[in-house]
């Protein structure tokens, strides 16, 4: 079992380092090309619908099959393979590419998660401390690829990525037969009604999906703004590296904030993080301040990913479980990440950086005002009442 842990330790830092190589820069290579901001916003929305529609059936393959291995391998090797071609300059090529690489990258993380879950249980040892090595490898691919950039041309970033994908679907193929359930697959019809008469559950969706659409800022188009007040490439990777890295010792030490302040303070601190961190990007936009805000993502990201998870864990009777989180996902992963793009795309178009992060502090500030209501609404709960595991939210 210790062998297993650990080739699923290296799966989970290989593919957060390919993710760190080419994810924060993919819009810097769009614009590069000659796309405008908008247009690099729509392509990645497109993916991203593309990819929410396409999970549960991945979830049917791997469940009925038992296609754990298979799946993690092709999450990995071919948005690999795919990645040459987000170097043409024709929009319907790269739109297609794209979406293929969406729906190919989808199921990585619930089925990795399903099957760390599972190992983790088995061994004794904890979920967080497995997936820990994807923040970790995505801080340090994000380092690293700065570092690349400063002395090759963007065009050939796709070189170092497919390297690294290729070694994950290796990886993956040596992880042992494991017998899980796709972590995305659920009965929604059965269990919506009852979760939709919640009013703190749907004040919370809200509120995620007010917090959780401004990560595109960060996630897409962070690159672009940075380049833009004069930020270089390497230092680029650098507001990555720390704003990652913080992610590690933010998901450790965020159970034993939540067993003493609650689930819903966390994530009241976590969304007034996030419109602090925007705020300063906003009316500060001076590259060493855009760096040293990143030490903020930890506390923003790392907080409300763990509390929202135990939150979405509360909320729900037993046997609706899986249905909370999926449409936690589909909300707040999903469809904010498509409504992020497309609306941070245009704000930066036609109103620069300062417009799109104004933007992006205010939608924080409404979700800090859900999140409000939420504690208000009902008694905090405590982090030891909950599993800790969870769905990923679209970026470490």
């Amino acid at each position: 079992m210790r062998t297993a842990l650990l080739k699923l330790r290296a799966f989970y830092l290989v593919t957060g380092l390919s993710g760190g190589i080419l994810v924060p820069y993919l819009s810097l290579l769009f614009e590069h090309n000659g796309f405008t901001s908008g247009t690099v916003g729509l392509i990645m929305a497109i993916g991203t619908f593309v990819s929410v529609l396409t999970q549960p059936l991945w979830g049917v393959l791997v469940d009925k099959f038992q296609l754990t291995r298979l799946t993690l391998a092709m999450s990995s090797t071919v948005p690999g393979i795919l990645a040459v071609v987000f170097d043409v300059k024709w929009l319907w090529m790269v739109v297609f590419a794209n979406a293929v690489w969406n729906i190919f990258s989808s199921p990585q993380t619930p089925t990795a998660d399903a099957y760390a879950v599972t190992s983790a249980a088995k061994s004794g040892a904890s979920y967080g401390s497995i997936r820990l090595f994807g923040s970790l490898g995505f801080a340090i691919g994000g380092y690293l690829s700065g570092e690349y950039l400063a002395h090759a041309p963007l065009t050939s970033l796709w070189i170092p990525y497919i390297v690294i994908s290729l070694l994950g679907g290796a990886i993956a193929w040596m992880l042992p037969k494991n017998d899980v359930r796709f972590a995305g697959r659920v009965p929604l019809r059965q269990g919506i009604s009852a979760l939709m008469r919640d009013r703190r559950f749907i004040l919370f969706l809200i509120g995620g999906f007010l917090v959780s659409q401004t990560l595109t800022a960060f996630n897409t188009y962070f690159a672009l703004t940075f380049q833009a007040m004069g930020g270089s490439f390497a230092l680029t990777g650098v507001a990555f590296f720390i704003a990652s890295a913080t992610n590690v010792p933010a998901m450790l030490v965020a159970r034993l904030v939540i067993d003493r302040i609650g689930r819903e303070t966390t994530l009241l601190i976590a969304s007034f993080a996030y419109v602090l961190r925007w705020g300063v990007q906003a009316f500060l936009p001076i590259p060493w301040v855009a760096i040293a805000i990143q030490v903020l993502h930890g506390v923003s990201f790392g907080f409300y990913y763990v509390s929202a998870v135990g939150f979405v864990y509360k909320s729900a009777e037993k046997d609706l479980q899986t249905t909370a989180q999926s449409i936690f996902g589909m909300i707040c992963t999903g469809l904010a990440g498509i409504v992020g793009n497309l609306l941070n795309g245009y704000l930066i178009h036609y109103g620069g950086p300062f417009v799109m992060y104004l933007s992006c502090t205010v939608s924080s500030l409404l979700g800090s005002l859900c999140f409000f209501y939420v504690l208000r609404l009902g008694r905090t709960t405590r982090m030891t009442e909950a599993p800790e595991t969870g769905r990923g939210l679209n970026q470490d």
